[in-house]
């Protein structure tokens, strides 16, 4: 299991501090949502970020793109560093594009659905997207209750890989993920977990990471 922890809720002020609580409590991942006040109510990072996060630590940069025609900005968060670039199939009217741009620049693609969408939606680029990212809330706000329907889709999306080897997509997980919930998510067959109220909510980051680790312990497979 990977934790992928959001820095939209770290105070920024102390985010090199808080880099190296995250990278040594064992996270592998920083999320980043990006976010444009249009296909989600927030404002958040843009290409900046993302550029000096490059300079300063080995963890994936995990870009979530919750914008509007993201298409038009994957050159620029390429060009800033990010690994892995995750984009809505809401978001986007030409996605199987977006995925073969993100590939072509040597980038880690991922494929956003939101609860209500149906997971037909993105079976025709599955065999493209390195990661699903499976929203366990409604995007761009934070504080939300789980949604516990969204198991189904991360149900049904292991059971594809499962039968299908040509798929070798992980599944992230990215909506009030604690140390509750993320055990139903396991269960369900997620890989990768984004949290960011659960692990920053506290004063003891390294703590609440360590909590998230021992239950995905239980579900070693």
């Amino acid at each position: 299991m990977i934790i992928a922890p959001s820095i939209f809720n770290t105070n920024l002020l102390d985010l090199r501090k808080t880099i190296s609580l995250v990278r040594d409590a064992g996270a592998e991942y920083l999320h980043i949502d990006v976010m444009d006040g249009h296909f989600v109510p927030n404002l958040s990072f843009g290409t900046g970020i993302v550029h000096d996060l490059k300079g300063s630590t080995e963890l994936i940069l995990d870009c979530h793109l919750m914008v509007e025609e993201p298409e038009n900005i994957i050159d620029n968060f390429a060009d800033a560093g990010a690994d892995l670039i995750t984009v809505h199939i809401e978001a986007s009217r030409h996605i199987y594009r977006t995925m073969q741009v993100i590939k072509e620049r040597g980038l880690l693609a991922g494929i956003a659905i939101n609860p209500g969408t149906p997971v037909g939606s993105v079976s025709e680029i599955l065999p493209l997207v390195d990661q699903v990212l499976v929203m366990t809330i409604n995007p761009g706000v934070s504080g939300q209750k789980f949604i516990p329907a969204v198991l189904d889709k991360i149900k049904y999306f292991d059971d594809l890989r499962r039968k299908d080897n040509e798929l070798k997509y992980k599944i992230e997980v990215d909506g009030n993920i604690t140390d509750e919930t993320i055990g139903y998510c396991l269960e369900a067959g997620a890989d990768v977990f984004v949290s960011g109220g659960y692990i920053f909510g506290g004063d003891d980051i390294e703590g609440r990471i360590e909590s998230l680790l021992k239950v995905g312990a239980k579900y070693e497979r």
